[in-house]
């Protein structure tokens, strides 16, 4: 075994067993089998979409694209994993990588299509299975409690996990500082996102979500999913949000440029928001409030705001008349792990659910902080005129520097987003800086 992360990943290995062990005993299951999922066929054809395996599978084995395949966890026993690996010559059978878990897991190889039975006992099964598979079973499927607890138990990460996040984060950054040169040369968007996928060596079919490679007026579509195949006229700017995986485990980073033909005003925007995630990092510690986070950088993007005279108002003004939420309509950040919008962010330790503040729906994470979450910071800056366009109509549009703002719409948009673990008394950023 010359697995670098065996020590890690072993303990990492005895707390799942522990909080397995405890969680399945408390709720009265003998046992659970975890599915790891299957690819969905695309409509009236024989290929399928990209494939994802399923959290909670993935947190034991790391696989992130293994189909078909079964872990059933019992406590105070070995798991077993129903590799799905039948004799194939259209594919490659599935393999398993020399890592510490495949020691510490018993291996049956086969097809399984239909999964393994199951011993007496009270079970569950979780997953993408339908009822008449989990009846066939004699499992119960998807059961609510059990799963709110295996949330609950992928909320604050081990070392193991930890480390893996920083090793996706070190691949994803070399990927962005590519798409960045790319760019500056004059690359179009798929330009850069081939740059991208080469730097952070990755296929497309494996990053951890669609890449966001908006060049100018792009940037400021948040979820912009297209990449134009030609360059354009003018460089005024370009936005990547782009991530990687590694075991499982995603990075999450967003960096923004300002291309040849930026106004001035547009790097000092740059350079403000990069300050405003600092100060917000730097904020971040055990039992602060997420919420109250997310509304300390509307205030701080305010004043971003009224110093460049973007508005003309005060900082407070622009707040409580919800200026600031047109120029940043999405949430602060969320938690990161195996998936990229972690589980249970709006929900207390105890199950309670935490919806978001009807002033800020988009918030994907409403809890307390802890020791051990990793979470996304993510501040933003964007002309998006269909948001915009109601501001100009409405009673607080005099508070808005209407020139400036057009001056900018070219631009698209800023987002700056880095990957932090919440330690015992502070923060550590887990993304490396941009050279």
């Amino acid at each position: 075994m010359t697995d670098p992360l065996a020590e890690l990943q072993c303990g990492h290995l005895d707390r799942l067993e522990r909080h397995y062990a405890e969680t399945l005993s408390s709720l009265g299951h003998d046992g659970v089998l975890l599915y790891s999922g299957q690819p969905a066929p695309h409509f009236g054809d024989d290929q399928h979409a990209s494939f994802q395996a399923y959290g909670h599978f993935q947190h034991w084995t790391g696989q992130a694209y293994l189909t078909h395949s079964w872990l059933l966890v019992c406590p105070g026993k070995r798991p077993v994993l129903y590799l799905h690996a039948p004799d194939d010559f259209w594919h490659l059978p599935a393999r398993l990588p020399p890592e510490a878990w495949t020691e510490r897991v018993d291996v049956v190889k086969g097809r399984f299509d239909v999964p393994p039975a199951l011993p007496r006992g009270r079970y569950a099964v979780i997953g993408d299975v339908d009822v008449a598979t989990a009846r066939a079973l004699g499992a119960e499927l998807n059961p609510g409690a059990l799963l709110m607890a295996l949330d609950e138990g992928r909320v604050r990460k081990s070392e193991y996990e930890v480390a893996c996040i920083g090793r996706a984060n070190r691949q994803a950054m070399a990927g962005h500082e590519a798409a960045r040169d790319a760019f500056l040369s004059g690359a179009a968007e798929l330009d850069v996102q081939l740059a991208y996928l080469q730097a952070s060596r990755q296929r497309e079919s494996h990053v951890p979500y669609g890449n966001i490679v908006g060049i100018n007026a792009h940037g400021g579509v948040l979820h912009y999913q297209h990449y134009d195949t030609q360059p354009p006229k003018k460089q005024h700017s370009l936005l990547v949000d782009a991530g990687h995986r590694y075991r499982g485990y995603c990075a999450d980073i967003t960096r923004t440029w300002a291309g040849a033909q930026a106004e001035e005003l547009f790097h000092a925007l740059i350079q403000g928001v990069a300050q405003v995630q600092q100060q917000l990092i730097a904020a971040v510690r055990p039992g602060v409030d997420y919420v109250a986070l997310h509304e300390r950088m509307h205030d701080l993007l305010a004043e971003l705001l009224v110093e460049h005279r973007l508005v003309l108002g005060t900082p407070e003004s622009a707040v409580a008349n919800g200026i600031t939420r047109v120029f940043c309509p999405h949430g602060l950040g969320h938690l990161l792990g195996i998936q990229v919008h972690d589980v249970a962010g709006r929900r207390a330790a105890n199950g309670t659910a935490l919806p978001p503040p009807d002033k800020h729906p988009a918030l994907r994470l409403t809890r307390e902080l802890e020791a051990g979450m990793v979470v996304t910071i993510e501040p933003g800056l964007y002309v998006i005129p269909m948001l915009l366009d109601p501001l100009r109509k409405g009673p607080v549009a005099r508070e808005v520097n209407w020139e400036r703002v057009e001056r900018l719409a070219p631009h698209g948009g800023i987002r700056i987003e880095d990957n932090v673990l919440v330690t015992s008394d502070t923060a550590k950023n887990l993304t490396p800086e941009t050279e």
